[in-house]
């Protein structure tokens, strides 16, 4: 087997590096609106002083599942790709 065929370090960090770019990806979208959320019902606790615990958590909740609904198919998309990608590349592997 010639060295080049072996996976080398070049290739290994490609592919980690490949797997967390697809991570913040697949993260931003649902992260973002939990933090908008989170803030605007922060803000509307600081100024009508409810501090109810249900108040902070079930509107994440929604927000969370309205992006999963909306950037789902995107997200499915994006993780296919980089599955084919991958699988793409075990023959340049396991030669």
């Amino acid at each position: 087997m010639l060295e080049e065929d072996r996976m080398t370090y070049e290739f290994v960090t490609n592919i980690g590096r490949q797997a967390l770019s697809t991570t913040l990806l697949l993260s931003a979208p649902v992260i973002g609106l939990s933090l908008v959320v989170g803030l605007l019902v922060s803000l509307f606790q600081a100024t009508t002083q409810i501090h109810e615990q249900t108040l902070t958590f079930v509107p994440k909740m929604v927000a969370v599942l309205v992006g999963l609904v909306v950037f789902g198919p995107w997200m499915t998309r994006l993780m296919m790709d980089f599955a084919i990608r991958i699988l793409g590349e075990i023959p340049l592997v396991v030669r």
